[in-house]
């Protein structure tokens, strides 16, 4: 059982699905889910990210952004210790793409959902903007599990029940 913990800790890939896409027009705009979106440099299409009209400072900037299923179940454990809503409402987590399958967001090496190639460029902490869009500290429940931001590497389109793969950077491993 220890070797294949080990074995699981030093994984170079993984996959899950993608099993939601939200996208915003606009800083403070409700989320919408979409089933389908076409992905360009900028990001995806119709999204404040891609459109310069996100709330973030300039090097704080994301083309997408994605966070696990598993993130958003703990920070519904920690908003209930909180004592914030028990569930947040879906898209309240204002990220991008939810992904199912991985236990973390993988902070290094790219991500490919469907036939779009991703680079994982960084971790995407919460910040109080979220909390005054939502109501309440959801920042404070998603702390560390708060997703990634990733870097669109060709056009395409995702669609949700797309597959979702995970390769490290040469030398990395999983890091979860």
């Amino acid at each position: 059982m220890l070797r294949r913990w080990l074995a699981h800790r030093k994984s170079t890939t993984a996959s899950g699905r993608l099993e939601a896409i939200w996208i915003a027009d606009q800083a403070g705009a409700p989320m919408c889910e979409r089933a389908a979106v076409d992905v360009t440099e900028a990001g995806l299409t119709g999204d404040r990210y891609a459109t310069g009209h996100g709330h973030w400072h300039t090097v704080e900037a994301c083309p997408v952004t994605l966070i696990c299923s598993a993130e958003m179940e703990r920070a519904t454990r920690r908003a209930r210790r909180l004592r914030q809503p028990a569930t947040p409402v879906p898209g309240d987590h204002r990220r991008n793409l939810v992904v199912s399958g991985l236990r973390r967001s993988p902070r290094a090496g790219t991500l490919r959902i469907g036939a779009v190639r991703f680079a994982i460029t960084r971790p995407r902490p919460p910040c109080g903007w979220l909390n005054q869009v939502v109501g309440y500290n959801l920042a404070g429940a998603l702390r560390q599990d708060s997703g990634i931001c990733l870097r669109p590497l060709g056009p395409g389109t995702i669609r949700r029940g797309d597959t979702v793969h995970w390769e490290a950077v040469q030398g990395h491993s999983r890091g979860d």
